[in-house]
């Protein structure tokens, strides 16, 4: 395809920011590989994507995607836009079909306690009204989000809250269909079920590893995720 090396572009999830991927980063530069975390703005997919898909288009060379969490859902519609991405990572992540919200495919999974631990937040929108974003509670943060960080209260203290409506959005065309896709499995994870990771890395045809770690995999392992994505990365430079 090209002889120039892939840029990764890693977009972060719900209750978390870019800073998350700052291990992940450095060990990819270590690999001689270009990345850079954009920052998601966790209003709707559709939203996100457009706005994620503007910074993408303006990389001179192939693209691997990254999503950890909603991100996920971000990136399979970020593809659909940028025609410089050659591959998928979803890193403990959703991965939507055409026409599924986040909401349909946490119906699908095995129940877990995530949802008790949301906090809705009323803040103002720009035409004068209110819309509801949600962030978890700072005394279940650690158990639910990062189990395996140790400074997981730093990681809360500076999660980003997402819109409500974010998660009853449906996503648009499965890029995942036409893409290589790769998918890490955090399997300690209190966020999104492992089985319900292993079954949409099953529906994708994705290839997939597991690691044992929290949801803020990319945090607690970054070694072992940044490895994952090098696999992604040379796969589309060939």
């Amino acid at each position: 395809m090209t002889d120039k090396t892939p840029t990764v572009v890693l977009v972060h999830g719900a209750f978390a920011e870019n800073s998350s991927w700052t291990g992940v980063i450095a060990e990819l530069q270590s690999r001689g590989i270009p990345a850079v975390a954009l920052s998601n703005e966790l209003h709707g997919p559709a939203y996100d994507a457009g706005r994620i898909a503007a910074q993408v288009r303006e990389i001179d060379g192939p693209v691997v995607l990254v999503g950890h969490s909603y991100g996920g859902a971000v990136i399979t519609n970020t593809a659909n836009l940028a025609d410089n991405v050659t591959a998928l990572v979803y890193v403990a992540a959703f991965v939507p079909d055409e026409g599924e919200s986040l909401q349909d495919l946490l119906g699908s999974f095995p129940a877990n306690d995530f949802g008790s631990g949301l906090v809705p937040h009323q803040l103002p929108t720009g035409d004068g009204g209110e819309e509801t974003f949600l962030s978890i509670d700072l005394a279940k943060f650690q158990h639910l989000f990062a189990a395996d960080v140790a400074d997981a209260d730093l990681l809360g203290r500076t999660q980003r809250p997402i819109a409500a409506a974010a998660f009853e959005e449906k996503s648009g065309p499965a890029s995942w269909k036409r893409l290589p896709v790769y998918q890490l499995v955090a399997t300690g994870d209190e966020a999104i079920h492992p089985e319900g990771q292993r079954t949409m890395a099953a529906r994708a045809k994705a290839t997939t590893i597991e690691v044992d770690g929290s949801h803020a995999v990319a945090v607690s392992q970054p070694k072992a995720v940044a490895a994952f994505i090098a696999t992604a990365v040379e796969g589309g430079a060939n």
